[in-house]
């Protein structure tokens, strides 16, 4: 039992890294809350049975990188919407410049057969 929560720890542990530097960095709290939870059952049955607590004290330095990654990611950025009138107006002449490219076309002179 405590190497399986060892291990499911460190897995969390390194998506939520993994997650934290990618766009979608609030997805990384998941598997940060989920790593915190498998480290501390893990912590708890190492000091039951008198193991060694190095794996899982590297389990818990990913987590709190992650979770400081995600969280300054998470304050700092902004996102910007655009100016929507701009994109309607290139989407309205674009539909406009196809219309007129499908009007030069000559389809009479196509053989079909």
């Amino acid at each position: 039992m405590r190497k399986l929560c060892v291990i499911l720890a460190l897995i969390a542990a390194i998506l939520a890294v993994i997650l934290s530097v990618l766009p979608v960095s609030n997805l990384a709290f998941i598997p940060a809350i989920a790593s915190l939870i498998f480290g501390l059952v893990a912590m708890y049955l190492s000091n039951k049975q008198e193991k060694p607590k190095h794996t899982i004290k590297l389990a818990f330095l990913l987590t709190i990188l992650a979770l400081g990654l995600a969280t300054y990611k998470s304050i700092y950025s902004t996102s910007e919407v655009g100016d929507t009138e701009e994109l309607e107006q290139k989407e309205i002449q674009s539909e406009e410049d196809a219309i007129e490219e499908l009007n030069d076309l000559d389809l009479d002179d196509i053989d079909l057969e």
